[in-house]
Parts: C-alpha cells; sequence; structure tokens
C-alpha cells in the first residue's frame, strides 16, 4: 500500500532549506486545487493525503476511469489511521517530492520512520540544484550524443561578478551570444528565471540576482537559446540502483511557465521529435542518462525523476546542420514526479487521438484534457475538452 500526496511547493521547500517550512499562498493554492492528482498513478486501494477530502472526490470524479479506486484522506485523517494501524511494515510513502516540509508532515503524523535521513535530504537537495546538472550532466551529455548540441551554464557565487560584459566576454565561454538567462538554482514552472537582451534589461534584474544569491549561495547564467520545441525523459530511480525509463514527455510553455502536456503513444511522440532530431539520437540520450545517473543515483536517490530538454535553432557556425538545428539535452534536472510523469500515467495507444494535458487558472487551478493537434508545439485548445476538474 502507498500514501501519495501533491506538493507542488518542492523547489521552493528546496530553495528555502528549513525545517518547519511554510509554503507561499500560491503554492498552496495549487496544492489545494489539485491535490487529488496522484490518483492518476496511483493504485486501487492506495491512499492520497489532500486538505479537502470532499473536494477531491468531486474533482476526481469528472475523471471517471482515468482515476484510480484511492482513499483521499486528511491529515486528521492519516493520525488516526497510524495510531489504529498494528503493522505498517508494508507502508510506502511517495510525494510528489522529497524535502523539509514533507518531513514535517509526516512525522506529525507519527511516520517520522518512513523518512528519509537529514543527509539523504540534503543530498536530494544538492542534487537537484541546477549547478550540479550543469556542472555534472550536460556536459557529459554533450560529449555523448552524434547531434549538434548546445548549452552551457555558469554558477556565480560572487555578486560582484553579476556584471553582463563581463560575464559575455569572459574567456568566450557564451560562445559569442549577446542575450543571457539568469536562473536560480532551486525553482521550477517558470519561476526564479529572468530574461537579459541586453545591459539595461541586466540592470534591471541585478537586485533580484542579488537576493538569489544571498538567499540560495550563486545564480546560474545561461545563453538564450531560440527554442523550437520543448521536451522531457521521464524516469524511475529503484532502490537497487537501476534506472527505469518512462517515456518521452512533449510539453507546452509560455515564458517558461508550464502550459501542458502532449498526450500520445511513445511511438507517435518519437514520430513528432523526429521531425527535428533523428530517433537514434534519442536512444543514444536515453541511453546516455541511464548510465550517468545510475551511477550518481545509487544510494542516494530513489523515485521519479525527468530531465527536460530543447530543440533550438543554432546560430552557431560550428554547428551548420539540418537547418541549424540544435539539441539542448539538460535544461534541467527535476528530482521528483513531474507533470510528464502524470501525462504518462494517463492510457494511450495507436489507436488514441491526440490529446493535451493542462491546468487552467481562473479563480481556481483546474486540470483539463482536451483533444490536440499532435504538433506539441501548437496545440489546439478549441475543441471542448473530454475531462475537465469542475468549477
Amino acid at each position: 500500500m502507498k500514501l501519495h500526496f501533491f506538493n507542488p511547493e518542492h523547489d521552493i521547500a528546496l530553495a528555502t532549506d528549513v525545517k518547519r517550512f511554510t509554503a507561499p499562498s500560491a503554492a498552496r493554492q495549487l496544492r489545494h486545487d489539485l491535490g487529488f492528482l496522484p490518483a492518476l498513478w496511483a493504485d486501487d486501494g492506495d491512499f492520497v493525503l489532500v486538505e479537502d477530502v470532499d473536494e477531491a472526490v468531486r474533482q476526481s470524479k469528472a475523471f471517471g476511469t482515468l482515476m484510480a479506486a484511492v482513499r483521499f484522506v486528511s491529515e486528521d485523517d492519516l493520525r488516526r489511521w497510524v495510531r489504529a494501524e498494528k503493522s505498517l511494515k508494508n507502508l510506502e510513502i511517495e510525494p510528489w517530492g522529497w524535502d523539509w516540509g514533507v518531513v514535517e508532515t509526516l512525522t506529525k503524523a507519527g511516520l517520522a520512520d518512513f523518512c528519509p535521513s537529514e543527509e539523504r535530504l540534503q543530498t536530494i537537495r544538492r542534487l537537484s540544484n541546477r549547478k550540479w546538472a550543469a556542472e555534472n550532466l550536460l556536459p557529459a551529455l554533450r560529449t555523448r550524443i552524434s547531434w549538434p548540441t548546445v548549452g552551457i551554464s555558469r554558477y556565480i557565487s560572487d555578486e560582484n561578478d553579476l556584471d553582463f560584459d563581463e560575464i559575455l566576454h569572459n574567456e568566450n565561454a557564451f560562445e559569442s551570444v549577446s542575450k543571457i538567462v539568469l536562473k536560480s538554482p532551486w525553482s521550477s514552472s517558470g519561476r526564479g528565471i529572468r530574461y537579459a537582451f541586453n545591459a539595461t534589461q541586466f540592470d534591471r534584474n541585478l537586485s533580484w540576482a542579488r537576493r538569489v544569491v544571498e538567499q540560495q549561495g550563486g545564480v546560474m547564467v545561461e545563453p538564450f537559446y531560440e527554442k523550437i520545441a520543448d521536451f522531457a525523459m521521464e524516469f524511475d530511480a529503484k532502490a537497487d540502483g537501476s534506472i527505469v525509463y518512462k517515456g518521452l514527455s512533449l510539453f507546452v510553455t509560455n515564458n517558461g511557465a508550464y502550459m501542458g502536456n502532449l498526450i500520445a503513444s511513445e511511438r507517435e511522440k518519437r514520430k513528432i521529435l523526429s521531425e527535428f532530431v533523428p530517433e537514434k539520437v534519442v536512444e543514444e540520450l536515453r541511453e546516455a542518462i541511464v548510465e550517468l545517473l545510475k551511477t550518481a543515483l545509487q544510494g542516494r536517490y530513489s523515485g521519479p525523476f525527468g530531465i527536460d530538454m530543447m530543440v533550438v535553432r543554432n546560430d552557431s557556425k560550428k554547428c551548420a546542420e539540418k537547418m541549424e538545428i540544435a539539441l539542448h539535452p539538460c535544461v534541467e534536472l527535476n528530482l521528483r514526479r513531474t507533470m510528464g510523469h502524470a501525462a504518462l500515467a494517463i492510457p494511450c495507444d495507436e489507436s488514441t487521438p491526440a490529446r493535451l494535458m493542462r491546468i487552467d487558472y481562473t479563480d481556481r487551478h483546474r486540470l483539463t484534457i482536451v483533444s490536440a493537434d499532435r504538433n506539441p508545439r501548437f496545440p489546439s485548445s478549441t475543441v471542448q475538452s473530454a475531462y475537465s476538474s469542475p468549477n
């Protein structure tokens, strides 16, 4: 039996790194509105921890058989259940991601023995830092791909080094680009990202960058690439050290913020991606990730994770192949469950029309599944939704 729960504030909790973590109001609202989400990947009979049981039941019913027959429980319900149970040895706990906020919730419920140690939590935090992926994954993946690649990232820990001209021209590290992106080491869904296409824009974001350095120890600086398409590869790291590939994730963003995932068969998604990147290269990338992270994660992390990537237009003279397209093989490592995993949990085969899973927001967040164009760059949202969380 498993206990699942959706804690979308996970990346913020990692950045804050305090044991008594309080999520911002926007993150709490998202968790409240979409707390039922784990019923997509849970098994019948599993528990899902939510803030409002009645609301979770109501929301999940709109998706019919896409949702497992789970038992939604509140924190009070969970505490009563733990006290009543004589044996919990078969219980497994799967949050969206492991952090101090999760540990505090589970400890209050009497489940401290099921939590990672402080050392393991700090390891997860370190591996989730964009700096780790930029230094350990990105360069290694670029050497293993037989296709033009891009991707370079600089970690600045001294605010005195936050100078636009110095960043662009320091040892030609940025391949003569003129636009840069600033990123906080821990952030998600477009939060913690600033764009600087010239010195004036950079100066406008300078105070923000200095705060990030002060609060998180540093800030990431990367070239801005002209993106053609987003995609990701989703995996599951097992306790024995093996890495299981779960599937491709073709998703849509707007200014870095998540908009939706394409739901289609693996074969169809590979076909779409092959318009830009040969399937052979996609397979090379998958094999390289498994090889690299099997060593890096063994004994340190087990659970779902994903790596975000991009197909970009490359203006470099070094890379003048096929429409000047290049692959960025590691935009970021998400050492947690992702919306890509959620989309992969929705049944889909060769006969199923392509759909788009998205999150809409008006007065609240709503999960919606609509018919979609098969091209992930231009998803259609004009067709009536097949499923939608109710108002």
